[in-house]
């Protein structure tokens, strides 16, 4: 007995060793009885355990790619020929990087149009460009989403996605999937008061409108902000990301991409 005390770990150990033989005899014959060698078992073990590891190695750089992305599209300035074109302008940098030979100028004069004001209303942008694009000194407002979604389907043969009333993070797929986004949102890309927006009455129903209103092509995103094209500024401009959220949200969360 004292012999056993003495030595238990040892023979714990020895017996725990033959187990693990015997167990590995067991599998190695049922493997060879498939016609498997000693060594492709073995290879093919170390084989699943490396694509195992690569796997979830490759998972892990994918979340990190797409928590940053950042799009090289095409920058076009609206002004000087369309000091109101933002949206057009927009759209066109997004069917450059498409692909699709597309010029501002083209865009502005296809764009439907509805008068500013007639019979005691005014015009509803849903319905088209409200008023004048192309001068200052002229009544004009701009256009939100149908219309340019309408106009980009006659260069993409219905490949414009319209993802107006969801969620930022349709946006950011978008991205995720290297194709940039047009949005309606206002020039400040910050929240504003209730007091810079109007209710229009138009003769296709009422619609909330304000004059700091701006369209820009998003073109990507990380943990902290934005990037966008600005039609009014420069290429893959930067600013807060929630910020420049809950401002889209107040636009009524419009957006316009494509499908490749």
């Amino acid at each position: 007995m004292r012999v056993l005390r003495k030595y238990w770990l040892p023979l714990f150990l020895i017996f725990d060793l033959l187990f693990a033989i015997y167990a590995f005899r067991l599998y190695i014959t049922d493997s060879l009885n498939d016609g498997s060698s000693v060594f492709s078992i073995i290879n093919n073990k170390l084989k699943a355990t490396v694509t195992t590891i690569s796997d979830v190695a490759s998972t892990e750089v994918s979340k990190l790619t797409d928590n940053k992305i950042k799009l090289d599209a095409p920058q076009i300035q609206q002004k000087p020929e369309l000091p109101r074109g933002c949206e057009v302008t927009s759209l066109a940098m997004m069917l450059q990087y498409a692909g699709i030979k597309a010029d501002k100028m083209t865009l502005a004069s296809q764009i439907k149009k509805i008068p500013y004001q007639s019979n005691g209303l005014y015009g509803n942008p849903n319905d088209g460009f409200v008023g004048d694009m192309y001068r200052m000194n002229q009544p004009g407002y701009g256009v939100y989403h149908k219309p340019l979604a309408h106009l980009g389907n006659r260069y993409l043969s219905n490949g414009i996605i319209d993802l107006t009333g969801q969620s930022f993070e349709s946006v950011l797929d978008q991205l995720r999937k290297k194709i940039p986004v047009v949005v309606i949102t206002n020039a400040s890309f910050k929240p504003l008061p209730k007091s810079a927006f109007a209710t229009w009455n138009t003769a296709s129903g009422r619609v909330k409108i304000t004059f700091h209103e701006h369209a820009v092509l998003v073109t990507g995103f990380d943990d902290e902000n934005i990037y966008f094209n600005n039609p009014l500024g420069k290429k893959n401009e930067s600013t807060d990301r929630e910020t420049f959220i809950k401002a889209w949200e107040q636009m009524g969360h419009q957006a316009i991409s494509y499908q490749k």
